[in-house]
């Protein structure tokens, strides 16, 4: 893979790391949740860009292989919001004003998919909310 191609298959990876974080963070992972995110993937993720990883699958799914991950290793919610926070101000050029519509969109659907918003996922949406404003 060349280094052209990781920024983009980076971003991806992040937005799974930071999804995942959303629906962590009152450390159970629910299946509505993770139904959710797929839903958005597939509907709303995929035709985003054009961009494709190494194996010609829509980088777009990056975002559910890195959830997934996450979720099997049973990593803290919080470290990994801290890690895409760092990420997104590293990178500020990568958060259009779309990706960041749809970056809020998806963790809100992931918050209210599993009987409405607790309190973690709100602290984390509050956190998330700050960390997109222009």
């Amino acid at each position: 893979m060349g280094t052209v191609d990781k920024p983009q298959l980076l971003f991806y990876q992040k937005m799974g790391e930071l999804f995942y974080s959303i629906a962590a963070a009152d450390k159970i992972v629910r299946k509505e949740e993770y139904d959710a995110l797929k839903n958005i993937v597939a509907e709303q993720w995929k035709n985003l860009d054009e961009y494709e990883d190494p194996f010609h699958t829509d980088a777009a799914y990056q975002i559910e292989v890195v959830f997934d991950w996450f979720d099997y290793e049973q990593l803290d919610a919080n470290d990994c919001f801290e890690s895409f926070a760092d990420y997104n101000k590293e990178y500020p050029k990568l958060f259009t004003k779309e990706r960041k519509q749809l970056i809020w969109k998806t963790a809100n659907a992931i918050a209210s998919s599993f009987s409405g918003k607790n309190k973690s996922e709100v602290i984390m949406l509050s956190k998330l909310k700050v960390l997109l404003k222009d």
